[in-house]
C-alpha cells in the first residue's frame, strides 16, 4: 500500500510538473476554445415570440459594484429598445451576450446624470458593433436634442479616429451617433411609436424640479409592460397600468435614507444630510408603490433603481416591510441580468438570470 501511495504522488507531481511547465500552452488551448464556443452569442435570439423585460441596470446615483445605472431592455417580437442609459449600461449589455447593434431606439424617461451617463458609450458600442447606417433615434422629452448634440460633440473626434482607423465601409460615419426625437409636453398619454404591432405610449411622470419626465408603456400581441422612470408615487402610473403584465417601477426606502442622513448629520456632514432628506420627496417608497401596483392590477411588481444599496438579500425583508398588506401580486427585487418574459398568447410570466 506504501508502494501505491508513493507511486501516486510520484505521478501527480510529475503530471502537475508538466503542467506547471506548459501552462502558457493550457492557456492558450482554454482561450481559443472560449473564444469560439462564446463568439457571436445572442442571449435573446431564441426567446419566444411576445414582450421581454431585462434589466440592465437598477442601481442608482449611490455607488454599488453589484448595480449598474438605470437601464432596461424591452425586446418586442424582434424589436429592442432601450430606457435609459445609465453609468456602466453598454458593458452590462455586453456582459449578457446581448449585441448593442440590435438595439433599434432609446427612449430617456428624464436628463438626471445616472439615467444619460452611460448613452454615449452604447451609441459608440452599437455603431461599432453593427455597421448601421443610420444613426440611434433617441426619444424624449424637451431637451433631448441638446442631451443628443451633447454627445455627439463630445464623440466627434473618436468617431473620425474609428473611420480611419478601420475605414468608412467598416465604420460609416452616417451611422454613429444618435438622432433626437422629441416627445411634446402634453399632460395626456402619448403614443410615441407604433410600427410591427408594437406600441410604445410615452405618459407625465412627477418628479419635481425635474420638469418633464416620463414613464413608458409597451404592448404587443396582448402583453403589456410599463416602466415608470424616476417619479414621486401618482396615480397616472396606476391608470397607465390597468391590468398590465408587469410593472417596472423605481423605490426608495424612506426609513433607511433617513438613517443615512440622521448619521451624516451627527458627524456633521451637513450637504450629504441635506442632500439625504431631500431625495425621498421625488422617488416612491416600497409601499406606496405596493399601492400602485394593486390599484393598476398589475399581475407582476419589480422594483428597481434601487435606494439606498442593498449589499445583501437578507436586508431585502426590511427594505420591503409593509409591500405585502398592499400588494396582493407577485413582487421582485431587481437584479442586473433578470429576464423576464410574457409570450405572446398567452398569460405566463416567466423569469430567468442572464449573468
Amino acid at each position: 500500500m506504501r508502494r501505491v501511495v508513493i507511486g501516486l504522488v510520484v505521478i501527480i507531481a510529475t503530471v502537475g510538473g508538466l503542467a506547471w511547465l506548459s501552462r502558457d500552452r493550457l492557456g492558450e488551448i482554454v482561450f481559443n476554445r472560449a473564444v469560439e464556443a462564446n463568439y457571436g452569442q445572442d442571449a435573446i435570439a431564441g426567446l419566444p415570440d411576445g414582450l421581454h423585460v431585462i434589466l440592465c441596470g437598477t442601481g442608482s446615483p449611490l455607488p454599488d459594484p453589484d448595480r449598474s445605472g438605470p437601464c432596461t431592455l424591452v425586446l418586442a417580437g424582434k424589436q429592442l429598445f432601450l430606457v435609459d442609459s445609465g453609468s456602466g449600461a453598454g458593458r452590462r449589455i455586453g456582459e449578457m451576450s446581448i449585441p448593442l447593434g440590435r438595439i433599434d431606439a432609446t427612449l430617456l424617461t428624464h436628463f438626471h446624470s445616472d439615467h444619460i451617463d452611460g448613452l454615449g458609450e452604447v451609441l459608440m458600442l452599437r455603431w461599432a458593433a453593427s455597421g448601421r447606417k443610420q444613426p440611434m433615434p433617441v426619444y424624449g422629452p424637451d431637451g433631448v436634442e441638446r442631451v443628443v448634440s451633447g454627445f455627439d460633440t463630445a464623440y466627434t473626434a473618436d468617431y473620425g479616429y474609428r473611420i480611419a482607423h478601420h475605414g468608412a465601409d467598416i465604420m460609416p460615419r452616417s451611422g454613429a451617433g444618435a438622432r433626437a426625437l422629441t416627445i411634446a409636453s402634453t399632460n395626456a398619454p402619448q403614443l410615441v411609436y407604433n410600427r410591427g404591432g408594437v406600441k410604445i405610449t410615452a405618459f407625465k411622470v412627477k418628479h419635481d424640479p425635474v420638469e418633464p419626465a416620463l414613464g413608458y408603456r409597451f404592448d404587443y400581441k396582448g402583453r403589456s409592460i410599463v416602466i415608470s422612470g424616476d417619479t414621486a408615487p401618482t396615480s397616472t402610473v396606476a391608470q397607465m397600468c390597468k391590468g398590465c403584465d408587469v410593472l417596472v417601477h423605481e423605490v426608495l426606502n424612506p426609513a433607511m435614507v433617513g438613517k443615512i442622513s440622521a448619521t451624516a448629520k451627527a458627524a456633521d456632514d451637513r450637504r450629504i444630510a441635506k442632500i439625504m432628506s431631500d431625495i425621498p420627496g421625488y422617488h416612491s417608497s416600497p409601499v406606496a408603490v405596493a399601492g400602485i401596483a394593486q390599484r393598476g392590477k398589475a399581475k407582476m411588481l419589480v422594483f428597481t433603481h434601487i435606494v439606498p444599496r442593498m449589499p445583501s438579500r437578507l436586508l431585502h425583508p426590511y427594505f420591503l416591510r409593509g409591500v405585502s398588506a398592499a400588494y396582493a401580486g407577485k413582487v421582485v427585487m431587481g437584479e442586473d441580468g433578470m429576464q423576464i418574459s410574457l409570450p405572446a398568447g398567452s398569460d405566463r410570466i416567466e423569469q430567468a438570470d442572464l449573468l
